[in-house]
C-alpha cells in the first residue's frame, strides 16, 4: 500500500469539482525522482509542456515555502510549496493569475521507495468556477492525461539518470 497526498480540507478530493490520481513505478531510487520534481526551472529538460517556470523566492529548487510561478497550457499561474519532505512528499498550492473567481488547486507528490527503485504517485484537486469551466466542461480528462505524460517521463528521464555511465 502506497501513501497518498495529504490533503488540506479545503482541497479534499470528495469535496472538489475536479480530481486526478496518476502514479507509476520508477527503476530508480528516490533521490533521483525528488532531484528532477525539485528542479522546477528545468523541468522541461524531461516534460516540455513545462517551461516557462520561475521560482520567485529565491534557490535555484523548490523548497518550504518557496512561492513559483508557471505557464500551464497557456495560463499563467501563481504557486506555493506548503508540504516538502526531502525524497518522500512535495506539495503546492495553485491560483491562476487574473482569475477572479477564487479558483484554486492543490498539486501533490508522493514517493515511495521499492525494491527496484521507487514508486511515484501524484494527485491534484481543483475547484471553482475557472477549472470546472477549462477543465472540466472544455477539456474533460485532459488533467488526468496531463500528469499521465508527466509521471510518464519522469520515470523516463529518471531511469535514464540512472543508466548514465559514471564520471
Amino acid at each position: 500500500m502506497y501513501d497518498k497526498v495529504i490533503w488540506p480540507e479545503q482541497y479534499d478530493p470528495k469535496s472538489s469539482a475536479l480530481y486526478a490520481l496518476n502514479d507509476i513505478d520508477v527503476k530508480a531510487p528516490p533521490e533521483v525522482v525528488w532531484k528532477l520534481l525539485v528542479d522546477a526551472e528545468n523541468w522541461s529538460s524531461y516534460f516540455p509542456p513545462e517551461d516557462r517556470v520561475k521560482i520567485l523566492s529565491g534557490g535555484s529548487e523548490l523548497a518550504l515555502g518557496a512561492r513559483f510561478s508557471r505557464v500551464t497550457v497557456g495560463f499563467p499561474m501563481s504557486l506555493h510549496v506548503t508540504e516538502y519532505e526531502p525524497f518522500t512528499r512535495l506539495a503546492w498550492e495553485t491560483t491562476v493569475d487574473g482569475d477572479e473567481t477564487g479558483s484554486s488547486a492543490y498539486h501533490g507528490w508522493v514517493i515511495t521507495p521499492t525494491d527496484d527503485g521507487c514508486h511515484v504517485l501524484t494527485e491534484e484537486t481543483q475547484q471553482g468556477p475557472f477549472f470546472v469551466e477549462e477543465l472540466g466542461r472544455r477539456h474533460p480528462g485532459a488533467l488526468y492525461r496531463y500528469h499521465q505524460d508527466w509521471v510518464e517521463r519522469l520515470a523516463r528521464a529518471a531511469e535514464a539518470e540512472v543508466a548514465k555511465p559514471a564520471a
